[in-house]
């Protein structure tokens, strides 16, 4: 009976002992993965926060100003904007819309103006003298310039430029020699435009043969350009 109780006693106590490791062993584990969930999850905070802060710092030095986009876009402005007469292409017969108008005041000279309007959509550079011949009824009359220095000019999408034409008005009382068109070739281009002439119905009729119309350059509209 001794023996008997004594193995019943030893057998108690381990399984008590072995009820006390697994309760242990279990805390332990309750007391762990808490632990290690909290570790995880701010890891992962600390991951994905700083990819999304990366992100944003790198977003916000993009759109910043100092990007190469944004100097992209600063040179786009400036090239699309006005730049200057030698940046930019010539405004050519096409682009223009010209008209002529007669601007005489007083004098013995009248004054016809033409006008060279950009309707390109887009800047164009500008200078020098256009290209005047007058139709008339003894033929084609080139008209002579007046030397006067032309500027460059950047003339914007609806700007316009003039120039002027001066001639000499025929008050002779006899029929002159009769004009019956305008032909304008803006600078630096070989397309003419014809123009109905707004000036005087003729011209006198000179001795010495000399062109007795002058043409100013780009930018006059006085008489005598």
């Amino acid at each position: 009976m001794r023996v008997h109780q004594l193995s019943f006693a030893a057998l108690a106590i381990a399984a008590g002992l072995s009820l006390t490791a697994c309760q242990s062993d279990d805390d332990g584990k309750a007391r762990s993965d808490p632990s290690a969930a909290s570790s995880a999850s701010t890891g992962g905070g600390a991951g994905t926060g700083g990819a999304d802060q990366g992100g944003g710092a790198s977003a916000g030095q993009g759109t910043g100003g100092k990007s190469s986009g944004g100097q992209g876009a600063t040179g786009a402005n400036g090239s699309g904007g006005s730049g200057s007469a030698s940046e930019l292409g010539k405004c050519r017969t096409a682009d223009l819309q010209i008209t002529a108008k007669d601007r005489t005041i007083t004098g013995d000279d009248g004054t016809v103006v033409v006008s060279l309007r950009n309707r390109s959509g887009h800047s164009c550079a500008i200078s020098g003298y256009a290209g005047v011949d007058l139709k008339t009824s003894a033929g084609s009359l080139s008209a002579k310039r007046t030397g006067a220095k032309s500027p460059s000019v950047v003339l914007k999408n609806g700007e316009s430029i003039d120039f002027g034409i001066s001639y000499p008005r025929n008050d002779s009382g006899g029929s002159g020699i009769r004009v019956t068109g305008l032909l304008v070739t803006p600078p630096n281009e070989t397309h003419t435009a014809t123009l109905h002439w707004p000036g005087a119905p003729s011209l006198p009729i000179t001795e010495n043969g000399g062109t007795p119309v002058k043409v100013g350059p780009i930018g006059s509209a006085g008489q005598g350009g």
